[in-house]
């Protein structure tokens, strides 16, 4: 072992400064390191910061890193995965501190693989990258009739719907769904993205999706440009 991963190892968080954590922290969830998020995340609230600014400094812009990197090709699902994880260590001692303080995310949205389709890597990834940028995710799960994407928008009033197919068979259930809130009058209301390996933006455009994200990362960046549109208008 060499000295430094020695340091690494014997690493006190708690002798850091403020700023010294921060750095860690945005270090740590780079590598996937749960138990250092969650530490850190205790000390900083500890030492009087805000869950907001807690949130916002190290975590959010922790996981902008690793989304940039693995947009770049840098990082791969696998580590990516175990980002978010550490991520969602820090964040189960944030929500209730959140919603306490009544903080608003930065938009709601409802996700779901669609009908026939058991695929959920892809959409569980999008689901941890859009949380770990500030957003209130409700995650539907697999194999959604377009009855679960209409009770859970009546019962969350999300910004967004996300839907997600691995299959080329069942990519065509998205058109259902969105023919369905045309027909309801509430297609421009929500904000729609797609996305999954048989997809591309001709498809997204020809549903009548608001747009295709090819990945996680992209998923959060156009999730984000949408809603400062939508708040814009």
């Amino acid at each position: 072992m060499t000295e430094e991963e020695n340091y690494d190892d014997d690493l006190d968080l708690s002798s850091l400064s403020d700023d010294e954590l921060v750095e860690q922290m945005h270090d740590d969830l780079y590598d996937g390191l749960r138990e250092e998020i969650v530490e850190g995340t205790q000390i900083l609230l500890d030492r009087g910061w805000a869950a907001t600014r807690v949130l916002d400094d190290a975590l959010v812009e922790g996981m902008r890193i690793v989304g940039i990197d693995f947009r770049d090709g840098i990082l791969f699902v696998p580590e990516v995965l175990m980002s978010a994880n550490a991520m969602k260590g820090g964040m189960e001692i944030l929500r209730p501190l959140l919603a306490e303080t009544g903080a608003e995310p930065i938009g709601k949205m409802v996700i779901g693989t669609v009908k026939g389709d058991i695929h959920d890597i892809g959409k569980n990834l999008v689901s941890m990258m859009m949380e770990g940028a500030g957003f209130e995710v409700i995650d539907l799960g697999i194999d959604n009739p377009v009855e679960n994407y209409l009770e859970a928008i009546d019962a969350h009033q999300p910004d967004i719907l996300g839907m997600s197919a691995l299959l080329t068979t069942t990519m065509p259930y998205m058109k259902v769904v969105i023919d369905t809130l045309v027909e309801k009058g509430i297609r421009d209301d929500y904000i729609v993205l797609v996305g999954g390996a048989p997809l591309n933006e001709e498809f997204g455009a020809a549903i009548g999706a608001d747009a295709y994200c090819r990945d996680a990362a992209v998923a959060v960046e156009t999730a984000q440009a949408k809603m400062a549109e939508k708040r814009a208008a």
